[in-house]
Order: C-alpha cells, then structure tokens, then sequence
C-alpha cells in the first residue's frame, strides 16, 4: 500500500462521516519558493489523490502567508534593489515590488505567481487562500479576540514547551497578536494596555507612534504562528497537514500547536505528516552551497527546465515523506530518468506490482502522455547535432530506433538546459581542427588503428552492424593478437579513448559505433585523415584571459549613532567575549539569511546561529577565528539554539564584516 493511502485512511478512520476532506499546505512568499518548500504541497496532494481514489470528497488548501513580516531581503532581491532593507518589519503584501520588468501590484504577489505559474504544469488544483485577504477583511476578528481573551492560556501552553524559565511580569504582558502600526507600517508594536469589554487596547511603535487599535474594527494585526495555525485549522475544517521534520520535532510548532487547538479553539488537530529535507546533488557544487557553480534558483520553475514534471512528481511519490533524497545536477539525472522510464514501461507492460502502479498513477498528469526516449541517448547524441530536432531525427532512424520530434521534443530542451547550465563538459562537440596533439604522442601500431579506421570509414560501404564488428576487429588485426587475449581488452579501450580524443578531445564519449554512425560521414572523417602535414591553421592559439573580480557595492555610510550612556566597569565584567574557532558552517532550512556556526571554545563546542549568509561564502568562514559573546543566554533561531553572538561591524559602506581575531590566539582566550 502507498503511504499516501494509509495516510488518507488514517484520516477517513478518525473523521468517518465527513462530507469533505481538507488537506493543507502553506508557503510564506518570503521570495523564490525553493523546491524543497514543493513537499509540503506533494504530500498534501497525493493524499487528497489517494481519499478521492477511496471513493471521498477531498481539496487541497494552499494558503499564502503573505501576511508576515518581510525578515530580510533575499539575495537576488537585493541585486535588483539595493533599497529594500526599509521595508524589514513590512507584511509582504505591503512590501513594493523590486522587478521593475513585473506588473505584480506587490512583493507577494510576484513571487505568488511566479510559483502558481510552474503548479499549472503539475495539474495540480488547489484552493488558495490569501492570508492578508482574510485578516484584512475581518474575516478572523472573532478568532483574534477569542486569543486575546484566552492570552494567559495561550501564554501557559507557550510556556510548558519551552525550556526558558518565564520573567517577572511575562505572562501578564504577553498579547498573542501583533499590530501593524499605520504610521510606519511595520509589526514593531508593543501593546501597553487592553480593555477586555471594549477590547480596545493601546499601544506604542519602536517609530514613536502611539495610537489606540479596536479589535472589533481594526483588522491590520496578526495572530503569533503557534496561534494563528491552529486557528486556521479550526476555521478551515482541516483534516491532514504536512510539515517538516522540525516542526514535527518534541515541543515543537506542532505540539504547540495541538494543544493550542485543543484547549483554546475546541478543535482536534488534524493528522500530521513530518518530512524530511530536499537535498542537491552536484559534483561542482561547494559545500553546503544548494546552487553552487550553475548559478540556479532552484524553484518549481527552474527543475522544471531540467526534469519532466511527472518525473518531478514521481520523485516525492515514490519516496516515504521521512525518507530524504536528492534532486541531481550532475549525470543522476540520467540515472533518475531511466529508473522513471523503466516503471513507466513496467506498468505499461503490465509488469509492475501493485506499488509501483500507484507510484505512477500518483504521478500521471491528465492530457499529458509521457514518451520513453532514454534521456542518456538525447543527451549523447543531442549535442552533436546542436540540438537540432530534425537532425536528430534523422540520426535516430540511422541507429535502427526510430524516435520522432513529437516523441523527444519533451525532454530535448531539458537535456539541452542540463548540458548547458549544469554538465557542460559531457557536451560532444567534435574538434574544429585535427589534434595532431594527440594524435603525434601515438605510437605506431596506434596511428595503424586510426589509419585502418579511416580507410575502412572512407569507403562508406557498412552498416551499424558491420561498423561494430570492424571496431572491434581492428585492435587484434594491427597488434596479431588472438581475440582470446587477455591483454585486447586493454588495447581495445585504448584504441576507442584516441578516437574519442581525436574527434571530441575527450577520452569517453557515446557508444562509438552508434556515435560514428550517427553522424554525417562529412562531419568528422577529416579529423582522423592524417595524411597530410599539419596546416597553420590547427595550430591552438594561446587564449589571454582576464580575470574578473566581482565587486560588491556598499553605498553611503550610515549616519553615526550618538554614544550609548555610561556603563561602569563592573557592567563591562559581566559580558564574557572569548576566541572561538569555527569548525563547521551549514545552511539552515527555510532561512535564507542564517547560517548554522559549530564553534570550539577552547572547552568545547559550540553553536551559534548568524545571519551573515549573504555576507560570506562558507569556505570565507572555516577555521576562521572569530570573538563571541560566550555569557549570552541561548535563545532558538530558525529552529536552532544559539549558544552566543559572534562580533561584527554593520554599515551600508561596508555590510557586514565579522571581527576576526589572529590565528595565533588560543581558542578559549578572554578578550579584555
């Protein structure tokens, strides 16, 4: 059985009666939605697929959470703007769009559809709801000030998952909601006071704006997360959501969240799946850098450029949400295309079990029919003929399988785009010239073999067939050796690496016999015809190459803030910086500006979390010494626990530049 169908009785199991099932996914338009973010919709979908399959009335809800606060701007946000860091505290919706080539009314709503756009290619249908819509019309006013009188108990469920020891007052001046301040836009409100007859509550901005906001008719605030996701489950019906591993996590944002749901809004919290990560894999790529050498966003829309969407599809479908794997931009691709197309021929052929019939069903697009052309054959021979489909085509009929353009077309450009972007040295292109290079560190029975090739090319009088046979006739012909020698397979793989070289300049390459006899004899025959003496003109001009160094840009130095007031020594003594030297560096999920530091202090190890990602790559940070703040109480960042606070200078001249200490000082050393 598929684990989306167990999941989908699971939830039939819990709510037999109901008319409709509800399973959900949301996405925070923070910017590009990466991939991995795609999960949460494709579990979510397989399992409305699997209770519709059941005989059950089912939808996917997507909801936009374009109501949250802009927390830093994305990488590729900045190159375009370098003025949007005046929007931090901004809900997306409110934030300006930065693509000046975009008619998006917003911030949100480019990104919005430049996600829904690549969904249409998955036919999948799903129900958007658009948060800033629905807090804006009033539509969770009754839920808000439902929160607002329960804001203790709220408070208390908060508190039991946490293992910070609550302050003096904390409770009485906890509100799980936050005002956007009309005055300066941004969520960086704190309410004084809030009169639980009138729910009038008063308030005050870090701007200096102090205002009265009615909950009854003022609808620009939002709910804390751990409030406003169980209070969308309840108001929504859902039955079934998704998430990833660290919400699913002891005390994390799901258990949180169920109690909340339980004891604050009187509803069962749906069934929840964990899953795990997304990975890349990229033999060019950097440690821990997810687009590394291609330089590619990886969103719904870029994968789609190299993977069919039902190969995408069939990615998730036949792997457990808990299990991890890997979308790849080196030659796994060819791996993961065959594996796809050799299921499809299975069930196809009525070979398949019952799985994997519902690994593909799961993964079958309507009006789309998927054509098996092996993807590893496209790629060989498709940059040969620059990707021409005609030429293609034709080269297809000669190799004995008659592939058309209608058959290939699908998957030619995605080839075309993986060679290109992603795997640029496994393009065939033959030389321009003879590469007498090569061919002069030949010894002599060598230059025979290609002499006999030639000559037997020349004549144009074979077949596949017969070109095979005479590819591997000619070795034991010029060495006299029996076919039963141990030594000719040698010589043999030696014979095909110099064709290879003279034709493409690399030792590999397609099979040769299909590769020979795909190409238009004119094309090549001159490259292994070394008859003639070598011409001026085959001679490699030696290629001057500037380097380019990118430079980024800073602007104006930001204005000198005056001195803070006097602290006395005493003060001064309780901040413990010491030399730490960093050890690891990752990525964080779903954090586009942090950076995970593992740290030796001298004692031992350490973690820090540090939104310094567009700052540094991670070979700038590596066995770097750095001064940390080492007495700082550890608080959870993205989902970790940071240990600490690395030292750094922050201007607009300059950005951010992290202290960093001589290698000589010891790790553990007390600055002073």
């Amino acid at each position: 059985m598929h684990w989306s169908e167990k999941i989908a009785r699971s939830i039939i199991a819990k709510k037999p009666d109901k008319e409709e099932y509800v399973c959900a996914a949301g996405i925070s338009p923070s910017g590009s939605i990466h991939i991995g973010n795609f999960r949460d919709i494709a579990t979510s979908y397989f399992v409305v697929k699997a209770l519709r399959k059941l005989g059950k009335k089912a939808k996917l809800l997507f909801s936009w959470d374009e109501f949250d606060r802009l927390r830093k701007v994305p990488k590729n946000v900045a190159a375009v703007n370098n003025d949007m860091e005046k929007y931090i505290g901004f809900p997306y919706v409110d934030v300006e769009n930065p693509f000046k080539d975009s008619d998006a009314e917003n911030y949100a709503v480019y990104f919005e559809k430049e996600f829904e756009a690549s969904i249409k290619e998955f036919g999948i249908d799903m129900d958007y709801k658009h948060q800033a819509e629905m807090y804006r019309s009033g539509k969770y006013t009754d839920m808000v000030i439902h929160s607002l009188k329960k804001r203790k108990q709220i408070f208390d469920i908060l508190d039991s998952h946490r293992t910070q020891e609550q302050t003096e007052g904390e409770r009485d001046s906890y509100y799980p909601v936050s005002i956007y301040c009309p005055k300066c836009k941004r969520d960086t409100t704190k309410i004084i006071s809030l009169d639980e007859e009138t729910m009038v509550a008063e308030y005050e901005c870090s701007c200096g704006h102090k205002g009265t906001f009615d909950f009854n008719k003022d609808f620009n605030c939002k709910l804390a997360w751990k409030v406003d996701w169980p209070m969308r489950w309840m108001y929504e019906g859902v039955d079934f959501e998704p998430g990833g591993k660290d919400h699913a996590s002891k005390n994390g944002s799901y258990d949180t969240a169920k109690d909340v749901s339980r004891q604050i809004f009187g509803y069962e919290p749906p069934l929840f799946q964990g899953y795990e990560f997304i990975g890349i894999s990229d033999n060019n790529l950097k440690a821990g850098k997810m687009s590394g050498s291609s330089g590619l966003n990886l969103t719904p829309g870029t994968l789609l450029k190299l993977y069919e969407p039902e190969v995408l599809l069939w990615l998730y479908s036949k792997n457990e949400p808990l299990k991890a794997f890997n979308f790849c931009l080196d030659d796994g691709i060819l791996r993961q295309y065959f594996e796809f197309d050799k299921m499809l021929t299975d069930v196809r052929e009525g070979k398949a079990n019952d799985l994997v019939k519902d690994i593909m069903e799961l993964c079958t697009i309507e009006g789309r029919e998927v054509k098996c052309v092996p993807m590893g054959l496209i790629v060989q021979l498709g940059s040969v003929v620059d990707f021409n489909e005609d030429m293609l085509e034709i080269v297809f009929k000669k190799i004995k399988t008659p592939y058309t353009k209608a058959d290939f077309a699908d998957r030619l450009q995605r080839a075309k785009f993986w060679l290109e972007k992603c795997s640029p040295e496994n393009v065939n292109k033959l030389n321009a010239f003879r590469n007498f290079d090569v061919y002069e560190t030949l010894d002599e029975k060598e230059k025979e073999e290609i002499k006999q090739l030639f000559e037997f090319l020349s004549k144009g009088e074979y077949d596949l067939d017969s070109l095979q046979t005479e590819l591997y006739a000619i070795p034991p012909r010029v060495y006299n050796i029996d076919k039963t020698n141990p030594e000719l397979k040698q010589i043999q793989a030696k014979f095909f690496s110099n064709v290879y070289l003279l034709l493409i300049g690399k030792e590999k390459g397609p099979r040769l016999y299909l590769f020979l006899g795909a190409l238009n004899l004119n094309s090549y025959i001159h490259l292994l015809d070394f008859s003639t003496p070598r011409r001026e003109d085959e001679y490699e001009k030696e290629e001057i190459v500037e380097e380019v160094v990118e430079e980024k840009v800073y602007g104006e130095p930001d204005k000198v803030e005056p001195i803070k007031e006097e602290i006395d020594i005493d003060e001064f003594s309780k901040m413990d910086l010491r030399v730490c030297k960093i050890t690891k560096v990752n990525d964080i999920r779903k954090s586009n500006n942090c950076y995970k530091l593992t740290l030796f202090d001298g004692i031992g190890e350490r973690v820090i979390v540090s939104s310094i990602k567009h700052d540094y790559m991670i070979e700038e940070l590596l066995n770097k010494k750095i001064i940390v703040v080492a007495n700082l109480k550890p608080t959870r960042i993205t989902g970790v626990t940071s240990e600490g606070m690395l030292l750094a200078g922050t201007n607009n001249a300059c950005g951010c530049k992290v202290i960093f200490v001589d290698d000589m000082i010891p790790e553990g050393t007390k600055i002073k």
